[in-house]
């Protein structure tokens, strides 16, 4: 119950983090392994059987990390470009754009009656094209003028989310029954972590939150929902049912914000992690909204729209 009220708690610890910087600064080094720790958590949910789905079902899988790869980081672009957004506030919306899928999307598919197993087979491969797809097209979209250091993001990205992912999957592996008793606290753990990011990042920006908050907003709302957009209609043009669709379009939408946050900060500016820290929060309540609406009305079958 009280990670599905995730969106409430995030508002409330990013209020926190403008009245009272003070306890989330001090937290700050400790973002890089919160988030490996997170990326640890969704790894212990996998086992090899996750990845050998990939091979069984290809079409759909491929087509939700394309659409992925192909819809985030250019609406991204374009939206930085649209609204004039400085130097890195555009660096930290393409950062958003560029990451893998979001672990919170096979939550919201499940409730939307979508594909869950397509969805975790899609949020898996999402995450291993990520570390090398995020520093590519990073150093592809980011404004001439902003330095990109590529191997530094790769160099991270392996530290922060494969080999946690890959260690997780062997703690699975190896220790299936300590899994299944510390599982059911593994969501609210990795909440509490992603709440401590967002607060620290918060808080990081605070002075300038004024001036750039709502231009960080309305491009967050436009790039998610292009994503949630492309996702389901790019499923459609494709030729998938329903339930399908339904799934594409919360794995395109939903981004890993917490890791763009985090490469945010540490490679380009405290402002370049504002809009991971921001997209944190609306892609949960957007994708929340989505998931009641579709949660009451069955997806129908063929290629028929919902």
């Amino acid at each position: 119950m009280l990670t599905r009220l995730f969106p409430v708690w995030a508002v409330l610890v990013s209020l926190a983090a403008v009245l009272m910087p003070g306890p989330f600064l001090r937290v700050t080094p400790a973002i890089t392994p919160l988030l490996a720790f997170i990326m640890f958590t969704m790894g212990v949910t996998l086992t090899p059987a996750d990845f050998a789905r990939i091979a069984r079902r290809p079409a759909p899988v491929l087509a939700g990390v394309g659409l992925h790869y192909l819809v985030m980081p250019l609406a991204a672009w374009g939206i930085a470009h649209m609204l004039r957004m400085p130097p890195m506030i555009a660096t930290g919306m393409v950062l958003v754009g560029c990451v893998s899928s979001g672990t919170a999307s096979n939550v919201m598919i499940y409730l939307s009656r979508g594909d869950v197993a397509l969805s975790v087979s899609i949020s898996t491969l999402s995450t291993l094209v990520g570390i090398i797809a995020t520093p590519l097209l990073t150093r592809l979209y980011v404004a001439a003028g902003v330095s990109v250091d590529s191997w530094g993001l790769f160099r991270s990205i392996m530290e922060m989310v494969a080999l946690p992912v890959c260690g997780g999957v062997a703690v699975n592996t190896l220790c299936p029954r300590l899994i299944r008793r510390v599982s059911p606290a593994l969501p609210l753990v990795a909440m509490v972590s992603i709440m401590i990011i967002i607060g620290s990042i918060v808080a990081g920006v605070r002075p300038a939150l004024a001036s750039v908050g709502p231009i960080v907003l309305l491009g967050v709302i436009l790039h998610n929902a292009i994503g949630l957009a492309g996702g389901y209609w790019g499923g459609r043009l494709l030729g998938f049912d329903g339930s399908v669709c339904r799934t594409l379009a919360l794995e395109v939408g939903m981004q890993n914000s917490g890791l763009a946050a985090t490469l945010g900060r540490v490679y380009f500016s405290p402002l370049a992690a504002l809009p991971g820290a921001v997209f944190s929060v609306w892609h949960n309540i957007s994708g929340s909204a989505l998931a009641a609406l579709w949660a009451g009305r069955p997806p129908r079958k063929g290629s028929q729209a919902d």
